[in-house]
């Protein structure tokens, strides 16, 4: 590191939170939505996803193994820095992670955020939240910069493609060739798209992932929509895709949900039962592919991002023509001023 780099002296993995526990769903819930006048009844449609698995959410376990995988590979790569996690919705909250960090005598930390993409929801109202927590908190809050957006680096497309190979694997050969693959984003509104680059890096993504699986037939698709209908989101919807396959009659489609790093409540009750009981429905067969998770090639790209920050690494890893992102996110990158929540069942 050079005399004129930040000395960094910590790790904060930076993540939307879920509830452990039925008695935490709708104060979560409440917590997602506060001051966007989400009616009742849609509060208690996304409860009952949570309570269907006892209230807890997969997601805080999944960000517990991804910090243990994490810790372990910074170690036996000599990197010594601790770990912090805090996140926009539920405990441990991104102001208590702050907090234990100056406490422990911290300044400077590398912010990791669970979000491959650039969106207003995925990385700047993740850095306004952190910004919050600071003001709060107030002197000695450590300063945190934020690891760049990683969509096209070559471990997050090495996992996913894995995982995607995995599956098609499991079909026979002739019913494999004809499949398709249906590439999942989590839906957000058009206005929103238009202040980012989320859906290109969406289309990079997919495209990657299907150049390394050899498979040619796919397409991007989104997941999870939230909202009034009159008010415009990124399509076509899963299950509209469903539709238009039935209509062809396609028999096989895998989903990969390239949108989200781990299997979290969206991507097993929105792909696994919604999704698949409608593909039922329609006699197609749907299987899906795994989120990458803690696969060593993903784990790896975090400890290279973290090592690009600490001036380790002189090149930055990207693949397609998009080229690696930007470090420091410009004054005015994806700016958004919500009308309505954005998905309260992210966890």
């Amino acid at each position: 590191m050079s005399d004129t780099d930040p000395e960094y002296d910590s790790v904060l993995l930076v993540s939307f939170g879920g509830p452990e526990k039925r008695a935490d769903v709708m104060p979560f819930l409440e917590n997602v939505t506060r001051g966007k006048n989400i009616p009742p009844e849609r509060l208690k449609e996304v409860a009952a996803h949570y309570n269907h698995f006892e209230g807890k959410s997969p997601l805080n376990e999944q960000n517990r193994a991804l910090i243990a995988a994490l810790e372990e590979e910074l170690r036996s790569s000599g990197i010594d820095l601790p770990i912090y996690w805090g996140n926009r919705n539920w405990n441990p909250f991104i102001l208590e992670a702050l907090h234990q960090m100056r406490d422990d005598g911290k300044k400077r930390a590398l912010g990791f955020f669970t979000s491959a993409y650039s969106s207003y929801s995925g990385c700047r109202q993740y850095l306004e939240n952190i910004a919050k927590a600071r003001e709060e908190l107030g002197e000695g809050a450590p300063i945190v910069d934020k690891l760049r957006a990683f969509y096209n680096h070559p471990g997050f497309i090495e996992a996913n493609v894995d995982h995607l190979l995995a599956v098609l694997e499991t079909l026979p050969k002739e019913r494999r060739e004809c499949a398709r693959v249906a590439f999942t984003g989590h839906s957000i509104p058009v206005a929103m798209a238009e202040t980012c680059d989320y859906a290109e890096q969406l289309e990079e993504t997919a495209r990657l992932v299907a150049e390394g699986a050899r498979h040619e037939r796919w397409q991007l698709v989104y997941q999870s929509r939230s909202g009034p209908p009159h008010i415009p989101w990124l399509g076509p919807d899963i299950l509209e895709h469903l539709d238009a396959l039935s209509q062809i009659n396609v028999q096989d489609v895998v989903v990969s949900p390239i949108g989200f790093l781990s299997d979290h409540m969206e991507v097993i009750w929105d792909l696994d039962h919604d999704a698949r009981n409608y593909a039922n429905e329609l006699g197609i067969t749907l299987t899906r592919a795994a989120t990458v998770g803690t696969h060593p090639a993903f784990i790896s790209m975090i400890r290279e991002l973290i090592e690009e920050r600490l001036g380790k690494v002189t090149g930055r890893q990207a693949l397609g023509k998009r080229g690696p992102s930007h470090d420091v996110c410009p004054p005015d990158c994806c700016q958004y001023q919500p009308r309505v929540s954005r998905p309260p069942d992210a966890g």
